[in-house]
């Protein structure tokens, strides 16, 4: 969960050279759903079918 102080500048100078990955990261990782079904999946056995419900979900997906 974030804990960055969203007015400060120096906090999100990273984000200057994001690409469009890296800004839909930083939207949805701050989205309070997004945070709960996290914390959701992190609590249970993480079997094939939750994580790939998680991922359809958000529209996660992973390179390898």
């Amino acid at each position: 969960m974030p804990n960055t102080d969203w007015r400060s500048e120096e906090a999100y100078s990273g984000l200057k050279k994001a690409d469009a990955a890296d800004l839909a990261w930083e939207w949805l990782r701050r989205d309070r759903d997004y945070q709960e079904d996290y914390k959701r999946l992190s609590r249970r056995e993480r079997s094939s079918a939750a994580a790939g419900e998680f991922r359809r979900k958000w529209g996660l997906s992973f390179s390898c």
